[in-house]
Parts: C-alpha cells; sequence; structure tokens
C-alpha cells in the first residue's frame, strides 16, 4: 500500500482512514475495560506495519504478541466481515520483536542507572525534595569522576560512598544527611527485591532497534511483555517515559514526513500521569509536542479521558472512543469531556452515543490532510488481520530464537564502572595508607557517543564496545539534569 493513502480503521456512514503522515500528530484511545479498546490497538499497529511504520507497544494483558500470526474467521470475526463489507480480506500475520524485562517472553531489555538519571529514579523511588536533591548530588559526584553508574551494585556503591564522605561533600553542595542516603538505599532494595534491578544493567537497550523493518518494507512491531511488570506501576511507567525520552534525544530533527520512523503506544497512560508533580507534567507535555518534529507518533492508551492532563490531551489529534459507562459523578463528567474534545457531528449526539456504543463500535475522528480532526463518526473498528489473543509458549520461543536480534541482548556484560572502581580504591587505601601512594582520583570521561549506524545481529564484543560508548556518552553533560527530556533541558 502506497504509504500517503488512508489505512482503513473503521466503518461507519463513511470509512475512516488514518492517513499515515498524520500518524505523528499522536492520538488516544480510550473506553472501559471489555469495550475493544486491545483490539483498536492491534487494528492501527498491523495497519502502520503494513505502510513500513515499526511501532513499540507494552502487552500489559499478555494478548498483542497474536500479533505475529494470521487470524482466523470465527463466527463472530464472520458476522463483523460481512457487515462492513469486508469479504475480501486477508488474514496474515506480521513481524513482530518480542521484548522482556525479565527475558523471559523476549529479548532481555536493559536501561543503566546512568541513562534513566536521577529525575525519573527520584520519581521510581518516591522520594521527597529533600532526598531527590542527594541523589543529584551522587550523580554530579559520580560524573565527576568517570564513575559510571550502569546497574543497582553500582548506584548502591556510590551511595555508601557519599556517605562515608558526607562531611566533605556537604562542605561543596549542602548538608548531605544519613537519613537521606538511608532512604535512597532502602528503595533501592525494595527495587531489588521486587525484581526491577534486572532492567539496569548491560548491554543496554540501542534504540535504534525499534526502528526496523523486514525483507518486504513491513515496519517490525516490538512488543513488550508486561503482565508482570505491571505489579510495579510506577517502574512500568517510568521506564515507557525513559524510552520516550531516549528517542527525543537520539532522532535527528526531519519535520512532517510521509509517514512516521516509529509510532509509540503508551498503554495505562493513566500511570504515567498519577503523582506526577506539575514539572514532570510540563516536561512530558514538551516531549509529546516536540517530538513530532522527530517524525515519532505517540499514543495514549487508557480508560478514561481525564487520565490525561489537559495540556497534553490538546495535542492527541487522532482519537478513538470506546464506550463508557456512567454510573458516578465522575463517570458523567468523563462522558461530557469525551464528547467535547470531539468534532461536534451535527447529525449525531456524542455524549450520548458514548454510553451506548456495543463492543467494538467507537466514536472515531482522524486528522485530515490539512491536520484538522474530521467530524465525529459512530463506526465499528474493522477486524484485525492477525490473530486476536496469546500465542503458545513455544511458537513464541520460536519467534524469540528467529529473529536477527537473537543473542544479541540475551548475555549480560558486566564491565568495570562505579562498583569495581570504589572496591578497589577502598582495597588500596587500607593496604596502602601513605597519602604518597593513593593514587589521584580519575579524571572525567570525555569520551563522546559515536554515531549509530543501524544494525543486525552483533558479536558479544561488539555489543559490550557499543554498549560502553554509549554509557560512557550519556556521561556528557549529565552533572545536574539527564536521562529524562535531555535534550530539552541542555543534556548536551
Amino acid at each position: 500500500m502506497n504509504p500517503t493513502e488512508g489505512l482503513l480503521i473503521a466503518k461507519g456512514p463513511r470509512n475512516l482512514h488514518l492517513l499515515p503522515r498524520m500518524a505523528n500528530r499522536h492520538g488516544l484511545i480510550t473506553g472501559a475495560t471489555g469495550t475493544g479498546k486491545t483490539v483498536s490497538l492491534q487494528v492501527l499497529a498491523e495497519s502502520l506495519s503494513s505502510v513500513g511504520v515499526p511501532v513499540f507497544m507494552a502487552d500489559v494483558k499478555g494478548d498483542l504478541a497474536g500479533l505475529a500470526r494470521p487470524g482466523q474467521a470465527g463466527p463472530k470475526i464472520a458476522e463483523r466481515i460481512r457487515k462492513l463489507g469486508l469479504e475480501g480480506i486477508a488474514f496474515r500475520e506480521n513481524p513482530v520483536a518480542l521484548w522482556d524485562i525479565e527475558g523471559r517472553q523476549g529479548h532481555p531489555v536493559r536501561t543503566t542507572m546512568s541513562e534513566m538519571g536521577p529525575l525519573l529514579l527520584s520519581r521510581l523511588f518516591n522520594l521527597n525534595d529533600i532526598q531527590s536533591g542527594v541523589l543529584t548530588i551522587v550523580f554530579r559526584l559520580a560524573d565527576e569522576d568517570g564513575l559510571m553508574l550502569l546497574d543497582v551494585k553500582d548506584l548502591r556503591e556510590m551511595l555508601k560512598f557519599v556517605s562515608d564522605n558526607a562531611a566533605e561533600i556537604s562542605g561543596r553542595f549542602g548538608r548531605v544527611s544519613a537519613a537521606s542516603i538511608g532512604a535512597i538505599q532502602r528503595a533501592l532494595l525494595d527495587l531489588e527485591m521486587q525484581g526491577g534491578d534486572k532492567l539496569f544493567g548491560e548491554p543496554a537497550l540501542d534504540i535504534e532497534d525499534f526502528i526496523q523493518t523486514d525483507p518486504q518494507g513491513r515496519g517490525v512491531i516490538n512488543i513488550l511483555a508486561a503482565d508482570s511488570l505491571m505489579q510495579q506501576p510506577k517502574l512500568y511507567a517510568t521506564f515507557l517515559l525513559e524510552m520516550l525520552s531516549e528517542l527525543y534525544e537520539r532522532l535527528p530533527e526531519v519535520g512532517d514526513l510521509d509517514k512516521p520512523r516509529l509510532v509509540f503506544f503508551f498503554d495505562e497512560a493513566h500511570l504515567l500521569f498519577t503523582d506526577a508533580p506539575p514539572a514532570l507534567l510540563q516536561k512530558i507535555e514538551q516531549v509529546v509536542r516536540l517530538i513530532r518534529s522527530k517524525s515519532v507518533g505517540v499514543f495514549f492508551v487508557t480508560q478514561n479521558p481525564l487520565d490525561v492532563p489537559d495540556i497534553i490531551l490538546g495535542q492527541l489529534g487522532n482519537r478513538i472512543q470506546h464506550a463508557l459507562r456512567a454510573f458516578t459523578p465522575r463517570d458523567l463528567k468523563a462522558v461530557k469531556v469525551a464528547a467535547e474534545t470531539l468534532r461536534i457531528n451535527p447529525r449525531l449526539d456524542a455524549e450520548k452515543a458514548i454510553s451506548e456504543l456495543a463492543v467494538g463500535e467507537a466514536l472515531v475522528s482522524f486528522l485530515d490532510e490539512k491536520g484538522q480532526p474530521e467530524v465525529v463518526e459512530r463506526a465499528f473498528i474493522r477486524p484485525p488481520w492477525s490473530q486476536i489473543g496469546p500465542i503458545d509458549p513455544a511458537f513464541r520461543a520460536g519467534l524469540i530464537r528467529g529473529s536477527v536480534l537473537f543473542g544479541q541482548y540475551e548475555k549480560e556484560i558486566d564491565r568495570e564502572s562505579a562498583y569495581e572502581i570504589l572496591r578497589a580504591r577502598a582495597e588500596q587505601r587500607v593496604t596502602s595508607p601513605t597519602p604518597a601512594q593513593v593514587p589521584a582520583p580519575r579524571e572525567p570521561l570525555t569520551t563522546t557517543r559515536a554515531p549509530q549506524a543501524p544494525r543486525r545481529r552483533e558479536s558479544m564484543f561488539e555489543s559490550m564496545a557499543k554498549s560502553a560508548v554509549r554509557s560512557m556518552g550519556s556521561q556528557i553533560g549529565r552533572s545536574i539534569m539527564r536521562g529524562v527530556l535531555g535534550g530539552i533541558l541542555g543534556r548536551r
């Protein structure tokens, strides 16, 4: 299909198409549980993939991996096909890459403490302003001494170093209390006990591996297994925001293209905004607004449009609104808000329709060729070409082993970083206490990040080397602000 043509997503009084070149204007899929949001997400993903647009999504319920297998015309699907006049539909699989922080249901996906940075870690650890300031000092000291913070033990050792030298450090940066250090250490231990430490380490994810096409030119659909990750909702939201920030930083400005370089689906989006401080919400809004120029589209998927702050809601041009059930005053308000954010159709009472929509039916409004929202229409989402529901473990294992990425991330690398360097210095001080014999502090790292070329399968040495360059380059300019929204905050 020509990428400039519309992608058929739903049928009502007329066919409703998503224009690929408008997919970087972002979107919103909302509706109560069981109303069809997951199928809408699946249809959008496979439609974008068909025109060469890579996709990233998190599988919070464990049933999106069916995108990798052809669908079947069961009774309900066959009835929907007949009702919508789609008898010529061809069921087919999609190119899929599976990812999993734990490495069980997909390729391991990792980041480093340095790339996450103190701002996002503070939110993940639920730190107050004073504790967050202490964590920022910890990262600042690591930067100054060229100590890379890659995994949990690196940060733990750095915290111990700061605690042991609190008096001297307080003279430079302000008071570093034992209570603040202890709070961070306990949060780090809690993260480790819950298994979240598997997220931090190397080889770190190269975000370019999300932007791939298959030999037929179809965009690869990257699916992150998030069913167990959802047991730690703040970790889930923080990790996805870190990836979005990395996309913003790494990708060049390209403006509006015929199709996006990547479309990023943020499922259970309310977890991103719950308890987020105003400063973080402002920065999220900036990323959503500015990442469009990098040709990346962001679609938020959540139950209630009230879950998304107004400053972000206004930037989501493509809308699919499934049914909302109005039983409480808040529910009634949500229905009203959802109706008011759609372009009025004089032939349709949107507020009334939202409570009447059947499963798989939605109010749909996409952007037209001028970037203006079309009038809202009541329509049925077309059936997906791929399988609805999960895949069996044997097929999943074969899919992982057959991927061009297999072997690139599977084996964890533990190279010299803050933990090893600080331990070695402590041992030298014990065995060589004479000041003249104490080694001088390491010079801060000055290595810049090497250009990232598109890559497929690599040897372990290549993967380790590139991960090293990426981590060292990430140290530059991270003395105070890093990790999230680095480009906006002047990280480089």
